[in-house]
């Protein structure tokens, strides 16, 4: 039966459900008591959500603490092994695939390197088979425990009803390619495991809101480093972000070439592909044969030795003239966005970011408006070299709980009920 608002009996449940799972995965263990006031939900509801929560197996009791004068109070958590998912970072240089528990302990990792073999569409799919196979494995956990594999990507993601995730990569010659279905022909899971894909810069926003150095922000733009440049948007109005092609704005008419085929794009600037091509362009000596992480970690050691040597003036002016790029890109994104926070992650970022961040902050300052400039943070992610992966991950994590803790696919008690008993038990008091 729906209300005025067209939400039924069954849609306020779930909401109960979600609300109390999202409460005690953030901020548990908690007490029955203690869950009330935060959920806004009543005493009887709280009871009756939490005993259905218990009898699912998604939460368990996990100790107990003494109350005013009373009896003590139990309390209560998400059942770690209630679940589990896996994320997969198709990166520049490797496939990366994790699964985790509910409560994103890592359980087992594999990764696959690319190397020369670049963005083969056949070699993607099959290391990202192959990963899932290895890790559900090492961790010995049935398929059929999965609530949905999770999948970062470079480039657009387009959903659509016949193929599920299209991804449009120009800058890795992916045209429309149909990833999901093709992960479904290939990957030996159930049909309903759920696939859910987007754009590498989302899943990294997504990790560091929830787990990261953006929690408690309402505006923040989390930028993902790498061989080229992304980022994400989240806000209030955008509550699991939305990838913004940051890193093809054009920061130079008719400049670089950029990966994508355009002329003047940041990332053909301040990509670390871009960086280490501008590097032996001046003169510097990139090491050959090696991947681009350790070709960049090379270039931080020849600008900055260790050894008292002296340093490399070809890289240190390319590493100051990227600093100076990424700081113009940031004022754009704090010039359109006002954002509070801007987070910078990605393997390069993390790499360049405890020498570069100073001057890259001093830069999208004196770039940007003073009144938006002057309310932004701008730092380095918090989760490392992971975000992507554990972002990833939870995309399926993240349905779960809009489902009030349900699988994907019907809904719980297995074939559809008659008429008559759905319309009682969507009037049955909860």
């Amino acid at each position: 039966m729906a209300g005025r608002n067209g939400r039924t009996v069954r849609d306020l449940r779930r909401g109960n459900r979600t609300a109390v799972l999202r409460r005690l995965y953030f901020d548990g263990p908690m007490s029955r008591f203690e869950l009330g006031p935060v959920t806004g939900l009543s005493s009887g509801s709280i009871s009756n959500v939490v005993a259905e929560l218990v009898a699912d197996g998604l939460v368990e009791e996990a100790g107990s603490v003494d109350s005013d004068g009373g009896r003590p109070r139990t309390l209560l958590r998400v059942a770690p092994a209630s679940g589990h998912m896996i994320g997969v970072d198709v990166g520049e240089t490797r496939v990366r695939v994790e699964l985790f528990d509910l409560t994103l302990t890592e359980l087992a990792r594999t990764e696959r390197p690319l190397e020369h073999q670049g963005y083969d569409v056949d070699v993607i799919v099959g290391h990202i088979r192959d990963g899932i196979a290895e890790v559900l494995g090492a961790a010995e956990v049935v398929p059929d425990r999965l609530l949905g594999v999770g999948i970062g990507v470079p480039g657009i993601v387009e959903h659509t009803p016949a193929e599920g995730a299209v991804v449009h990569g120009q800058t890795i010659g992916w045209q429309a390619v149909p990833l999901e279905s093709r992960l479904r022909a290939t990957c030996q899971l159930p049909d309903h495991v759920p696939y859910f894909t987007d754009n590498g810069a989302k899943t990294l926003g997504q990790a560091e809101m929830w787990f990261g150095a953006g929690r408690g922000a309402h505006n923040a733009v989390v930028v993902l480093f790498g061989s080229g440049v992304g980022a994400c948007l989240v806000s209030d109005d955008v509550e699991h972000g939305r990838a913004v092609e940051w890193g093809h704005l054009t920061v130079r008419v008719r400049g670089r070439r950029c990966r994508c085929g355009a002329l003047g794009c940041l990332e053909a600037y301040a990509g670390a592909e871009a960086l280490l091509e501008r590097w032996e362009e001046e003169g510097g000596r990139p090491p050959k044969g090696v991947d681009e992480e350790t070709a960049l970690t090379a270039m931080l050691a020849a600008a900055y030795p260790a050894d008292g040597a002296a340093a490399d003036p070809a890289a240190l002016a390319v590493l100051a003239e990227t600093a100076e790029y990424l700081g113009a890109g940031l004022s754009d994104l704090i010039n359109l966005f006002q954002p509070e926070r801007i987070l910078i992650g990605g393997w390069a970022g993390l790499q360049l970011g405890p020498r570069l961040l100073p001057a890259v902050r001093a830069h999208a300052l004196s770039y940007a408006l003073r009144h938006p400039a002057e309310r932004v943070t701008i730092a380095l992610g918090a989760l490392g070299p992971d975000a992507v992966t554990v972002g990833a991950a939870i995309l399926p994590l993240a349905d779960f709980f809009a489902r009030g803790g349900h699988r994907a696919g019907p809904e719980p008690g297995g074939t559809q009920l008659p008429a008559w008993r759905t319309a009682l038990e969507e009037r049955a008091p909860h």
